[in-house]
C-alpha cells in the first residue's frame, strides 16, 4: 500500500470534514457531540500526516525495517477507522456497538506509534554518526 497516497487521502477528508464541521455541523451537534467530532477530525488529520511520514521514511529502510513501518502503516489506518469512524458514526446517532470500537482505534494508534520508534531507535542505532 502506498502510505503518501493514502496519507495525503485521510489528510484531506480531515480538511473536508473540518470545514463541515466548523460551518454546518455546529448548528446541528450538541456541544458534547461537536467537541467529539473535533477530537475525531483532529486524530484523522494528525495520522493522515503521520501516514505520509511513515511512507516516506519507509523508502529508507529495506527487510525487516520496511515490514515493520508496513505494520506501523496497517495500524495507523485501522486506527484512523476505527477511532475516528467509530466515533463520527456515534455522533450520528449510529449504532451504540460502535462505542467499544473507540478506544480500540486509540491502541492501534498507540502501538503504530511504538512500532515506529522501535523501528527508528534501531536504525540510527545502527548508522553511523
Amino acid at each position: 500500500m502506498n502510505w503518501i497516497s493514502t496519507g495525503a487521502i485521510f489528510s484531506g477528508f480531515s480538511v473536508l470534514l473540518g470545514a463541515m464541521g466548523a460551518h454546518s455541523l455546529k448548528n446541528i451537534l450538541t456541544e458534547k457531540n461537536l467537541s467529539a467530532f473535533q477530537t475525531a477530525n483532529e486524530y484523522m488529520g494528525y495520522h493522515g500526516l503521520a501516514l505520509i511520514f511513515v511512507g516516506i521514511v519507509s523508502l529508507q529502510f529495506k527487510d525487516n525495517g520496511a515490514k515493520a513501518l508496513k505494520k506501523v502503516g496497517i495500524l495507523f489506518t485501522a486506527g484512523i477507522f476505527m477511532f475516528s469512524g467509530s466515533i463520527y458514526i456515534l455522533i450520528s446517532d449510529g449504532p451504540r456497538f460502535f462505542g467499544p470500537v473507540t478506544p480500540l482505534g486509540g491502541l492501534c494508534f498507540i502501538l503504530g506509534w511504538f512500532i515506529f520508534a522501535g523501528v527508528t531507535i534501531k536504525f540510527f542505532k545502527n548508522t553511523p554518526s
